[in-house]
């Protein structure tokens, strides 16, 4: 186990952060907009965004760079600007953080398929490792790798995200599937379990695509599956259209209530991904700790 994984899990479960995308967008980010951009031309926006997190007790935040690389930006006026937008995101985080909490960097898809040869594998690494080498150089802690639906692109980013020497954590979504256990790709927990081993992570899990009632069962399965710590971040829910406005339902009281079934079946990092906010975290903090 990576050594800052191993300081972190040895009292009990660790609190991540919730989601980003939502919280931009309730601050204004145009629908359809990419979020990263914020990082050059709304800086404040997003670091308020960072700090309520850590107000409200994570002990882990992420960065504003999920689209952050090459590939997902071509085309884009954002293109020649990737390391810039990457380094901005951590310096922001990092500010946020002000030595309360860890800035672990985001590293998210590229929004192209190897399956139908719209990119190579090799195409993939080098993206990523640019993102990788620039979020480093900016002082990130650790690297998450999250919301993959391929564990070949998963392997990717992991294997250059390794070169960095940071702690390395591999997110799939499991949405798919009679049981919804499954990647798009089609595999279960105890592959993707094997597979992001292979490829170096120091740490698995699984984040997006469904509620957290729904991912206590992954998160069991990839316990049995691994001796590697478990990161979770499930969504607020399934989200609803109500009025023209994407809405979900699930409460931040029922949602650490559920969670705390996270942590019985093994999840070592706990937090949100879509749809949910500060008062999450905050919820998930007060549980955890009555726990303790």
């Amino acid at each position: 186990m990576h050594g800052l994984l191993r300081h972190f899990t040895g009292s009990g479960p660790v609190l991540t952060d919730g989601a980003w995308g939502t919280q931009l967008a309730a601050r204004g980010l145009p629908p359809g907009n990419c979020p990263d951009a914020w990082n050059l031309s709304r800086p404040d926006a997003v670091e308020e965004v960072a700090r309520a997190y850590v107000e409200a007790g994570s002990q882990i935040i992420l960065t504003n760079t999920f689209r952050a690389n090459r590939i997902a930006l071509a085309g884009t006026e954002l293109a020649d600007r990737c390391a810039a937008i990457n380094r901005a995101g951590v310096e922001i985080s990092r500010r946020a953080a002000g030595g309360k909490a860890a800035v672990f960097a985001s590293m998210g898809p590229s929004g192209k398929l190897l399956l139908t040869g719209e990119v190579t594998f090799d195409e993939l690494r080098d993206a990523f490792q640019e993102q990788a080498s620039s979020l480093a150089a900016a002082g990130a802690e650790g690297l998450v790798v999250e919301t993959m639906a391929d564990a070949r692109e998963a392997r990717a980013a992991i294997e250059a995200a390794r070169t960095t020497g940071l702690a390395v954590i591999g997110c799939m979504v499991f949405d798919s599937g009679k049981l919804h256990d499954r990647t798009l790709m089609g595999d279960t927990p105890e592959v993707v379990a094997r597979k992001l081993t292979e490829a170096g992570a120091d740490a698995i899990g699984a984040n997006c695509g469904q509620g957290v009632e729904q991912y206590v069962e992954v998160c069991g399965r990839l316990r049995d599956a691994t001796d590697l710590p478990i990161w979770i971040k499930p969504n607020a829910g399934l989200p609803e259209i109500v009025d023209g406005e994407v809405r979900y339902r699930t409460t931040p009281a029922d949602f650490a209530a559920a969670a705390e079934r996270l942590v019985d079946a093994g999840a070592n990092f706990v937090g949100g991904c879509c749809g949910t906010n500060p008062e999450f975290v905050a919820a998930l903090r007060s549980r955890l700790h009555a726990r303790q």
